[in-house]
């Protein structure tokens, strides 16, 4: 919150120049709704939610602490921005995976995601890997973590490895859309660690030492497919799972 100088209310300067103050309008209610709003984008994207899962107004209220108002334009925006959908009863939802959502967001991320790492390549530096690598080593660290709740940390890792190389590409126009695929995926992502912490198989980071490797390399098609194998391979996991379920079903947690 902006807090007034003591000579807020003082005369305006002799030489008729503008007060200052004028240009000035109060904030605290702005920075709330932000906050607000940053908090659910944060856990939308970090795949705090299931897909299905019911928001209403009143019970983030009292989870944020914090009235309805800056919850409900919240939920306005992230519903506009296509990470939430309109229910009939005033709430609001995580949007259901159907496979022509789950092809439409891989379709669009292995594109756009494709040409950061493309653009992002000649700009990365020794020091970048290295940051990179210690991300990786981290990761594989939370994922030794058998049988306790790491998603929260392994997803903020894995959002803080792909997008130290996204921000190399020193595209403005660019990372509010990639932010924008991430918002509506991130249920998905859930969801696909859920699956794969029952089958198993390779290392959620293997794609990731792949693409470090390739970088390195200044090799961008095996750089821009290593990336694609990422992106797909959560993709996939899904695919799999609604192909094993009675065709028609949409995937997601009903939770009322």
């Amino acid at each position: 919150m902006v807090v007034p100088s003591a000579g807020a209310h003082a005369r305006k300067p002799a030489d008729g120049g503008h007060d200052r103050d004028d240009a000035l309008s109060p904030v605290g209610r702005e920075t709330l709704q932000d906050r607000v709003y940053a908090q659910l984008r944060n856990s939308l994207i970090n795949g705090m939610f299931d897909a299905g899962d019911v928001l209403r107004i009143v019970d983030l209220a009292e989870r944020l602490q914090t009235s309805t108002m800056p919850v409900r334009e919240a939920l306005g925006r992230l519903v506009s921005e296509q990470a939430l959908e309109s229910l009939p009863n005033r709430s609001v939802r995580v949007p259901l995976i159907t496979r022509e959502r789950l092809d439409d967001l891989a379709r669009a991320r292995i594109l756009i995601e494709g040409q950061m790492v493309a653009l992002a390549l000649p700009n990365l530096t020794d020091d970048d890997f290295a940051v990179l690598k210690q991300i990786n080593v981290d990761c594989d660290l939370a994922f030794e973590q058998h049988g306790k709740d790491i998603g929260h940390v392994t997803s903020a890792l894995n959002q803080q490895f792909h997008f130290h190389i996204y921000h190399a590409a020193r595209s403005q126009v660019l990372i509010p859309i990639v932010e924008s695929l991430w918002l509506q995926s991130g249920a998905i992502i859930r969801k696909a660690a859920h699956i794969h912490d029952e089958q198993g198989g390779l290392a959620a980071t293997n794609h990731h030492w792949a693409l470090i490797d390739a970088l390195e390399k200044r090799d961008v098609e095996a750089a821009m497919q290593s990336l694609s194998n990422d992106i797909s391979r959560s993709f996939d996991l899904i695919r799999g799972r609604l192909d094993a379920e009675p065709e028609g079903n949409a995937s997601g947690d009903h939770h009322g």
